[in-house]
């Protein structure tokens, strides 16, 4: 995460000399700092970040070609004079174990037209649709899938060991 963090300072310079390399390695250590103390970070996190990059990358790959054919879905919907929309709120489960991975389904959810998650409660999920149409799949989404392939029994037990410290 430090790399990244100093990767970002030198783009937002627009330039590079030995002064902002020196204040960038001071900054973004003060903010990998920040980080590590106050936000949970640490090497540990940077490392499973770093063996699971893939999986993520496709996942953020996934979410914006989902988005896509989202956005033409609810266009479909919204600029037809022949159907009206059919609103509709589903409620479903999801095979999901951790906090982390339900928040980023019910996020992905969000994000994509037409759908928006009302609620999650433990693991359960709310979610009102623009149409009928839009909540078919919500139950066993590729959303979830993807999620399941990251999560693995190492993380879940790092979450289990947070909610009994609690």
């Amino acid at each position: 995460m430090f790399f990244l963090y100093f990767l970002i300072w030198i783009i937002f310079n627009g330039q590079f000399t030995l002064e902002i390399a020196a204040f960038g390695v001071v900054i973004s250590g003060a903010v990998y700092w920040f980080s590590c103390k106050y936000m949970g970070w640490g090497p540990k996190r940077d490392l499973w970040i770093l063996r699971r990059g893939g999986r993520i990358l496709a996942y953020v790959g996934l979410l914006l070609w989902e988005i896509l054919k989202a956005n033409a879905a609810a266009l479909r919907i919204t600029l037809s004079y022949k159907k009206e929309p059919d609103p509709v709120l589903v409620r479903f489960r999801t095979k999901l174990k951790t906090v982390t991975a339900r928040v980023l389904l019910a996020n992905s959810i969000t994000l994509t037209p037409g759908t928006i998650t009302v609620a999650l409660e433990g693991d359960e999920l709310t979610v009102h649709c623009l149409d009928a149409s839009l909540s078919e799949g919500l139950a066993d989404s590729s959303f979830e899938r993807a999620l399941l392939k990251i999560e693995d029994e190492g993380f879940r037990d790092k979450e289990a060991r947070k909610g009994e410290a609690k």
